[in-house]
């Protein structure tokens, strides 16, 4: 059964093949990337059953024992994710058949698209640090084509932003790996919890702490290192611009849970200080520039930033409570971003424009579209009962317990400028009339097919359900809060030993 821990890296990666062999046959490229993305999504379902009811799984790869060799471990944070890549994975791939043009299929785009998820995957579920940076640098290649795969001025312009800022957080990485391996002579990150703590001098691991703590925080978008981002994830195509909200910030914000939980616990070292400063002030800044912009796209990508904020509070807090939090506010937002960024794709079919002052009366003629916009975008607002609203209560009564007075009053008040903005979506979009000047360049409002409708729907539901009840994520949170808090249960199954 260990074997599952391989297969969410391994079919993306087939299917790229099978796309690349099958280039020219377009609707061939489309229903193999559904079949790939509805496996994928099976076997991520499959993982965390077999982690919730026999515990952490571990696979030495080519049968080299840790640390010595490749292991990919699966406790209840890392298949979770992969569950939630999979649910991504299938929804941008069905989204795809009717958004993306015949010129970008062309050039490549399901092989890239599959090659990033098998990235994505690779990094939620490698057992060692170096294995995590080659999977950032498939993520960087694959993401980077898909990122400028149009070739448009906006796109290019976006896209070199995009990879110098990211090229930065590599050398960053590559660094404290090397400083890493010279302080313990071991990458493998369950012996790194064992020999970090026989360092002798404090003052040098948190110094390497802080290199990480960068390098993973470009990649999350955490405050000030976020700069790149609403500058280049509104210029892809919506799908792409979907996968890249959903997941590729989660990676860095999913690396800095790992690394700070198993290998830099906070200590004395006054890093907490740190995070929790960076924690504030991203949700700050990226709810200020939301509310400062009019475009659609760029509104959802200051939110990106600004959401990550809670995520990287729950790290900070490292309470219980706070923890589960972090994890259920991940999920969460996972489900309700990409949602929204495909909903931007119908609102553009629909009104001819991402451009707020351009848009208007959707409401009249697109009942069920105001719908579907309205439960991704109140659920991050934090709107109860949808899911932002227990996630943000979760991380406000960790906040209150653990008396961080102002952090909590940080993330309330961020929450009620997050209903601000999507209030003006609301009132722009769907509310006032539009102008006849508007209607006319638009050409009428067009037909949106239902291969775009059907996996909007689907989220939206999936963002009713957890609202309604939230019990069975906040349990698997739970779980995944006490394995990161106690690491002796992921050391011992990749290493047979806790000492």
């Amino acid at each position: 059964m260990n074997g599952l821990l391989a297969a969410p890296i391994i079919i993306p990666f087939v299917v790229a093949a099978v796309a690349l062999l099958g280039r020219r046959r377009l609707h061939f490229q489309s229903a193999s990337a559904i079949l790939g993305a509805a496996v994928h999504l099976a076997v991520g379902g499959m993982l965390l059953y077999r982690v919730h009811h026999h515990g952490i799984a571990v696979l030495n790869v080519g049968g080299w024992p840790a640390p010595f060799g490749i292991a990919l471990v699966a406790d209840h944070l890392s298949a979770l994710m992969v569950l939630i890549t999979g649910v991504v994975y299938g929804s941008v791939a069905v989204y795809s058949r009717a958004e993306i043009t015949a010129d970008c299929l062309q050039r490549g785009y399901y092989p890239l698209l599959h090659i990033l998820v098998g990235g994505i995957s690779g990094a939620f579920l490698t057992g060692d640090l170096f294995n995590l940076y080659v999977w950032f640098e498939v993520m960087l290649m694959a993401s980077f084509a898909l990122l400028v795969l149009g070739r448009t001025r906006a796109q290019l312009d976006g896209g070199v932003k995009y990879v110098v800022i990211n090229l930065i957080s590599t050398l960053l990485f590559l660094a404290g790996l090397g400083l890493v391996y010279a302080m313990t002579g071991t990458l493998n990150m369950a012996h790194l919890h064992l020999k970090l703590q026989t360092v002798s001098d404090p003052g040098q691991v948190a110094a390497v702490s802080v290199l990480f703590l960068t390098a993973f925080g470009i990649k999350a978008g955490l405050f000030p290192l976020f700069f790149w981002l609403p500058a280049s994830y509104h210029t892809p195509p919506v799908a792409v611009s979907a996968i890249f909200s959903g997941l590729l910030t989660k990676v860095g914000v999913y690396a800095l849970i790992r690394t700070f939980t198993l290998l830099f616990p906070f200590g004395d070292s006054g890093v907490r200080d740190l995070v929790l400063g960076a924690a504030a002030l991203t949700m700050i800044i990226g709810v200020l520039g939301a509310a400062a912009h009019s475009e659609i796209r760029r509104i959802l990508s200051f939110h990106i930033i600004s959401q990550v904020g809670y995520m990287v509070l729950g790290l900070g807090l490292l309470t219980p409570l706070a923890l589960t939090g972090a994890v259920f506010y991940l999920l969460h937002h996972i489900v309700v971003k990409v949602n929204l960024f495909l909903i931007s794709g119908l609102i553009r079919q629909w009104g001819g424009s991402f451009e707020l002052a351009r848009l208007g009366g959707l409401f009249r003629t697109r009942g069920l579209g105001a719908l579907l916009f309205f439960i991704p975008a109140f659920s991050l607002a934090g709107i109860p009962p949808l899911s932002g609203f227990w996630a943000k209560l979760i991380l406000i009564r960790a906040s209150l317990d653990a008396g961080h007075f102002v952090l909590a009053g940080v993330a309330a008040v961020v929450g009620l400028l997050t209903v601000y903005s999507m209030s003006k979506i609301w009132n722009e979009a769907f509310w006032k009339p539009k102008a006849a000047a508007d209607r006319q360049e638009a050409g009428g409002e067009s037909r949106v097919s239902a291969w775009m409708l059907a996996p909007v729907g689907v989220l939206a539901a999936l963002t009713v359900l957890i609202g309604l009840a939230p019990e069975t994520l906040y349990q698997m949170a739970r779980l995944a809060s006490e394995e990161l808090l106690d690491p002796s249960a992921y050391v011992y199954s990749v290493l047979g030993s806790v000492r």
